[in-house]
Parts: structure tokens; C-alpha cells; sequence
């Protein structure tokens, strides 16, 4: 997991997934969550809209297919930006790279935080990676 110290550093990640200059490497669960706290923190961006296209340009600009088995999954980037969504509604006041730090101590930062809302027969179908489904174990908290 990459150590975020400053709010650049959550916004050079956030800025080389929408350039596509981020090295692949570099693209990690935490990443992941740094680009959706940046976009989710600017006024002028609509992130459950712009952040599916956007990891499917830069999957497909580091070679990573979008497939029914591989690349952009809807379900796990609409599920987590709820959850980055509502963490950072609590913490607008801090800096980002510490609400990150936080968010991704917490249960909702783990990489598998979403298998207690969907059971993984449901999360990993085709029809969970190409569009929104609903959890089938318990709702979401947000």
C-alpha cells in the first residue's frame, strides 16, 4: 500500500489516472480510494458519473482489458465510492491524506470490506461487473 503524507500526493494519483500517467504499479486498492477522495472532494466533478470512465481508460491505456471477467466492475467502484462519499462527509475538515489514512484503517478501507454486503456468487457475476446490483446479505449504512 502506498503512504499518502500530503494532499499532493492523493492529487498526483487522482491526476495520472485522469491523464493515464499513472504508472500501473502504482494503481492499488489505496490508490483506488485516493482518486475517489480527490474527486469526490472538487465541486466541479461528478464522480459516480466521471470515475467509472475513468478507470476504464486507464485500464485500457495500462492494457487491462474491460471484460466480463477482468477490468472495471461497477458494483465495487459504485459501492466504494458510497462508502469514500460517506467518509468524507464526516471529516471535510481534515486534510485528505488523513481522512485517507483513516479510511483505509477502517473497515470500509479493507479489500474485501464489500463481501460483508454481497456474497461473493453475487459481487464477482458478470452482472455486478457491468452494472449496480444491489447487496444481497445486508443494505449499505450509506
Amino acid at each position: 500500500m502506498l503512504h499518502f503524507t500530503s494532499d499532493a500526493d492523493i492529487e498526483r494519483i487522482a491526476r495520472g489516472v485522469i491523464d493515464r500517467s499513472l504508472p500501473k504499479r502504482e494503481w492499488t486498492h489505496a490508490a483506488h480510494f485516493a482518486a475517489a477522495l480527490w474527486l469526490l472532494a472538487r465541486s466541479d466533478m461528478d464522480p459516480m458519473r466521471e470515475m467509472p470512465t475513468l478507470i476504464r481508460a486507464y485500464n485500457e491505456a495500462t492494457g487491462v482489458a474491460n471484460t466480463d471477467t477482468s477490468g472495471y466492475h461497477e458494483t465495487i467502484t459504485l459501492g466504494s465510492l458510497r462508502a469514500a462519499q460517506a467518509w468524507l462527509e464526516t471529516r471535510r475538515d481534515r486534510p485528505l491524506h488523513e481522512s485517507l489514512t483513516d479510511l483505509l484503517a477502517c473497515e470500509f478501507g479493507r479489500s474485501d470490506w464489500l463481501l460483508a454486503y454481497w456474497s461473493k456468487p453475487v459481487l464477482f457475476s458478470v452482472v455486478a461487473r457491468r452494472s449496480w446490483v444491489e447487496p444481497d446479505r445486508r443494505p449499505l449504512p450509506f
